[in-house]
């Protein structure tokens, strides 16, 4: 461990050891092949659903795609925080990521997972008033007003995870420098800090932890209100494609959600299952995405079919 001279503390950390994801040594050259595998297929996936909304101009400009398209982008960054660092653990490269990079770390992955968290509630909100409120929807979710939401989302993103770097790393690391965790994040980070960390956790259970749930019960109130209204629609076919849509969401805001309230919802927690449980809305989830809304999504499937024709760009609006 590298260690640099200050003159209020003996030594301060300059550097971090990510010990990562427990496994046997056996299993190295598996579980490298199978996060490898999983990276790709994301950026893929979430690439080719990011494409299909930008090219065909009848999904384009629809604030449900609109949406969706902003979702792919941010699990194509999200993925790309998160994952090369997992698979460097699996090769013999060194573990040991900079001090400057632990922050830059614990930064990204905050601002880009509460911007995702902010998403998913304004896509529920959207299908909200394009079931609920079908009549009035074109004025209450137009264009305009769906990119000031986004906008939003990504500013109160900045700033959360800004607070929570800021929050994190003025407080001094003077050893020992193992982050028994497969990237740098708040719970595992704190647990070296050389101080009190009550003031951060207390931070964390609010600004992450109610924030999430309190988002997650937004999700829940307003697929409640959507499940009332199917419900009422005659037709079977009717209800199905409303269940199909929204049922997509809402698993993958399941997946997203519940293992993030449960991390975060406990800072203080040591458990071994909280790597396993991260897994999920880190790596698994950015996976699913472009999966379920493409599998379940009739008007996406039309498009890719389109543009795999060659007749995207000219039939588009048909």
């Amino acid at each position: 461990m590298r260690r640099s001279k200050n003159t209020s503390l003996d030594t301060l950390v300059t550097d971090f050891i990510l010990l990562g994801l427990s496994h046997p040594p056996s299993l190295r050259a598996l579980l490298f092949l199978v996060f490898f595998i999983i990276y790709i297929l994301t950026q893929l996936g979430n690439l080719l659903i990011l494409l299909t909304v930008w090219a065909d101009p009848k999904l384009h400009s629809r604030p449900m795609y609109i949406l969706l398209g902003v979702l792919s982008f941010l699990d194509m960054w999200l993925s790309s925080v998160i994952v090369p660092r997992i698979i460097l653990n699996f090769t013999p490269a060194s573990k040991a990521i900079p001090f400057s990079g632990c922050v830059a770390q614990l930064y990204a992955f905050h601002f880009l997972g509460s911007t995702q968290c902010f998403l998913y509630t304004l896509m529920a909100y959207d299908r909200y008033l394009a079931i609920c409120q079908p009549l009035r929807y074109p004025v209450l979710m137009n264009g305009r007003l769906c990119s000031t939401l986004v906008s939003g989302a990504w500013v109160a993103g900045s700033i959360h995870g800004s607070i929570q770097a800021t929050l994190t790393f003025r407080l001094p690391y003077c050893g020992p420098n193992q982050v028994d965790y497969f990237f740098c994040d708040i719970p595992a980070v704190l647990r070296l800090a050389c101080a009190d960390t009550t003031v951060n956790e207390l931070v964390t259970f609010v600004d992450i932890g109610v924030v999430a749930a309190s988002c997650f019960t937004l999700i829940l109130l307003s697929y409640a209100n959507i499940v009332h209204a199917i419900l009422k629609i005659r037709t079977a076919e009717g209800r199905r494609r409303a269940f199909s849509t929204c049922g997509a969401h809402l698993t993958v805001v399941t997946v997203y959600y519940v293992p993030c309230i449960f991390i975060y919802l406990r800072a203080g927690s040591k458990s071994p299952l909280d790597g396993a449980v991260a897994v999920f809305y880190t790596v698994v989830t950015p996976l699913l995405n472009p999966l379920i809304y493409t599998l379940r999504n009739q008007e996406v499937k039309s498009a890719l079919k389109r543009i795999t024709a060659g007749r995207g760009s000219v039939h588009g609006n048909k």
